[in-house]
């Protein structure tokens, strides 16, 4: 099977693409998927040989094979397949360069004017039928977001792991869940979590986020214990919001309705 396009993922924490390592091979060898991944185990074993570290650099992501399961793949950055397809002997690597260009150059834009990416949720958001009162919650969540990871850089936080450790300590904390046993509830595989999220669970989880930011900032100590201990407050915060609230309604605001119903609701009730 000829590879027809070269999977890809971002990842909000590091702001960096990574892309799925066999399917660029297969592109610049004009090559089936088996070939292609035959001619990377090869390379990997030259590389090493040459004691290159972009073997030992290469991470590796869940990505959708083509028999629709999700698989442990060879993953690298922008850098890193710059550098690998200087190893690869093909007519297709200018081309390919541009593509990669073309790919960060999105990024680039909208880092310098972020109302392109906020144009671009909200089409993907409206047209998929989301309400726009849950567009909007969802759009605070993104800002929030990013308040709360890069106050978690600035107390030291930089390793991948260590982010998704503490938004799960975080959603544990407040909901009783952790993002597993979430999705879980939710009936989600790899989707969004926030996108599967109610008005009030995109409220409280921003609660969450925002407590834990400025408890952080208001101490000096660095170090994944400190950020720990913030995350924990900020989740007790919403916590105690949200027995408080399920206390006053009688009904529970963890819910178990995903994306679909969401929207179907949000549509009944306009």
């Amino acid at each position: 099977m000829k590879i027809k396009k070269i999977r890809a993922k971002w990842n909000d924490e590091q702001e960096k693409w990574y892309f799925s390592v066999v399917d660029v091979v297969a592109v610049l060898t004009d090559s089936e998927y088996q070939k292609a991944r035959n001619y990377w185990k090869w390379m990997k074993n030259k590389l090493n040989e040459e004691g290159s570290e972009l073997v030992s650099d290469t991470n590796q992501l869940k990505m959708k094979a083509f028999d629709g399961k999700l698989r442990d793949t060879d993953v690298m950055t922008t850098e890193q397949i710059l550098r690998l397809i200087q190893s690869i002997p093909s007519k297709k690597v200018e081309p390919f360069k541009l593509w990669l260009a073309e790919v960060g150059k999105e990024r680039i834009d909208e880092a310098y004017d972020p109302e392109i990416a906020i144009n671009r949720a909200l089409d993907i958001y409206r047209k998929k039928g989301y309400s726009e009162e849950w567009i909007n919650q969802r759009l605070k969540t993104i800002d929030i977001r990013k308040e709360f990871t890069d106050e978690l850089k600035e107390k030291g936080i930089k390793d991948g792991k260590d982010f998704a450790i503490l938004t799960n300590i975080l959603i544990q904390t407040w909901t009783g869940y952790s993002v597993k046993e979430y999705k879980n509830l939710k009936g989600l595989k790899k989707e969004n979590l926030r996108d599967n999220m109610t008005n009030m669970e995109l409220v409280l989880n921003m609660l969450a986020e925002t407590s834990s930011t400025e408890i952080s900032k208001s101490k000096n100590q660095k170090g994944f214990k400190e950020a720990e201990d913030s995350v924990k407050k900020g989740g007790n915060i919403a916590r105690i919001a949200k027995e408080q609230l399920e206390k006053e309604t009688s009904k529970k605001v963890i819910s178990d309705k995903n994306a679909k119903e969401i929207r179907k609701l949000n549509s009944s009730e306009g």
